[in-house]
């Protein structure tokens, strides 16, 4: 299952970044730099860690997931500098945790030591919380903003069932179809 760019304007329209009609031109602005900036809120190491995140909460059966990240992430905080900080600032959480047990960087670990890591961190059951713990503002910053621009894309929601759930538009007979099963 590929993710494309379809998908990334999907999630990015999902999330409420422009319009559908000016999602292309977000795409088309560029990728970050090394030092965030006003135009590049997050660096390049801050994306990496995020498609190496979305390499182990993702299903294994995505494919083109780099990509994807990249372009969602970037685009999803360019106009959001306090939103940048915050994924900018838990990312330096997150590989301050790896290197105190592991002495690398979260993108650097193998992905079962990444899965690992993540269980350490109880981010699998911590609440969301920008200003909580570390585990929290991971699952607030990093796996939730992941998971939603997934999901909100029409690959991952055709995974689930939900590429054209009741209620969405979709022709005349599909509001009276239940839920896909």
């Amino acid at each position: 299952m590929e993710l494309t760019r379809r998908d990334v304007l999907g999630a990015l329209s999902a999330a409420g970044v422009g319009s559908v009609s000016g999602c292309s031109d977000l795409l088309d602005e560029g990728a970050p730099g090394e030092n965030p900036t006003e135009a590049d809120p997050i660096t390049d190491h801050d994306v990496e860690t995020l498609v190496a995140l979305a390499e182990v909460v993702y299903p294994s059966s995505v494919t083109e997931i780099e990509s994807f990240v990249r372009e969602y992430s970037v685009a999803r905080v360019r106009d959001d500098q306090s939103y940048a900080r915050g994924v900018s600032e838990t990312v330096g959480r997150l590989d301050d945790y790896v290197a105190e047990w592991h002495d690398d960087s979260y993108v650097d670990l193998s992905a079962s030591a990444r899965v690992d890591v993540l269980e350490q961190m109880t981010v699998d059951t911590a609440g969301p919380d920008p200003d909580g713990v570390a585990g929290e503002r991971i699952r607030y910053y990093l796996v939730n903003e992941l998971l939603y621009a997934f999901y909100a894309s029409p690959t991952g929601a055709g995974l689930v069932g939900l590429e054209n759930p009741p209620g969405h538009p979709g022709g005349a007979t599909s509001y009276r179809e239940g839920p896909y099963e």
